[in-house]
């Protein structure tokens, strides 16, 4: 019988297993990632770039995060699935952190939720109601624009030692897990050594618990930008791009349905038929 990771699963593989997660946004992948073994899917709202072609996260609805999500789960039997609660769902106040946290768990039946940046007292009041919380600090792409894009955060002393107070107190917070992103590798190191919660790195070296990337970029899927910190593990966009070339070849010859493709009725029946 397969069994589902859990926050005391994740919490445990700290110092003892480097835990693995990439985003998935359908059933198919997420069934696939499952298989594979990943540990933690993430339903990012990075959804809004490589699903629905839009040029940032800031649009990305509650509602597109529940539909995305109830299908990620129905793929899913072992991996952890997380949610981001998406941009201006948490950030004006506790109340619309717990009302918008609240309807993403009870409408798409995720368990977890992510959310970026130093909200302090919406992580305890999520994970006092008893919804877990993924922190996320660095680069947080809700607040690109902030930062002047996309750009590697902590690389002066102050700002390092502003990321590391960050991280201790979503620690303190709740948060069972953090996303690090976009960091200097050795502050990603001093951070994971400081927590006692893992870290998942997105760009923060190889000295995190653990590892996250948007699929797209893992498969090669995506090619309008490539971030420095992706290593693209496969290029299925130039192989969904020559099979889809060649289906239309094929079609286009009339080679495509083959005789291994059609059904076929008695010649008897054939000729009752023309008749």
């Amino acid at each position: 019988m397969t069994v589902s990771l859990t926050t005391s699963a994740i919490r445990a593989m700290k110092g003892k297993e480097k835990i693995s997660m990439l985003t998935a946004y359908d059933f198919t992948s997420a069934m696939l990632f499952d298989r594979a073994g990943v540990d933690m899917l993430l339903v990012g709202d990075s959804l809004g770039m490589v699903m629905h072609g839009r040029p940032d996260t800031l649009s990305v609805s509650l509602a597109e995060m529940i539909l995305h999500t109830r299908a990620v789960l129905a793929g899913v039997e072992r991996a952890m699935v997380v949610t981001d609660l998406p941009f201006m769902t948490y950030e004006r106040s506790v109340d619309s952190a717990l009302k918008n946290a609240a309807k993403l768990v009870q409408q798409s039946g995720v368990r977890a939720v992510k959310l970026e940046g130093p909200y302090y007292e919406q992580v305890k009041a999520l994970t006092g109601a008893g919804i877990p919380v993924v922190g996320h600090i660095g680069l947080t792409p809700q607040r690109a624009a902030e930062f002047g894009g996309f750009k590697v955060q902590g690389k002066t002393t102050e700002a390092a030692n502003s990321l590391i107070e960050q991280a201790l107190r979503l620690q303190d917070a709740g948060c069972f897990a953090l996303v690090i992103e976009c960091v200097p590798a050795a502050l990603g190191e001093i951070i994971t050594a400081r927590l006692e919660i893992p870290s998942i790195g997105i760009g923060a070296g190889p000295g995190c618990d653990g590892q996250v990337l948007v699929m797209h970029d893992m498969l090669g899927l995506f090619d309008r930008f490539v971030p420095k910190f992706v290593k693209r593990f496969a290029e299925l966009g130039q192989e969904f791009q020559k099979a889809a070339q060649e289906y239309s070849r094929q079609v286009k010859a009339g080679v495509f349905p083959g005789p291994e493709q059609v059904f076929n009725m008695s010649q008897e029946e054939l000729e009752k038929l023309k008749q």
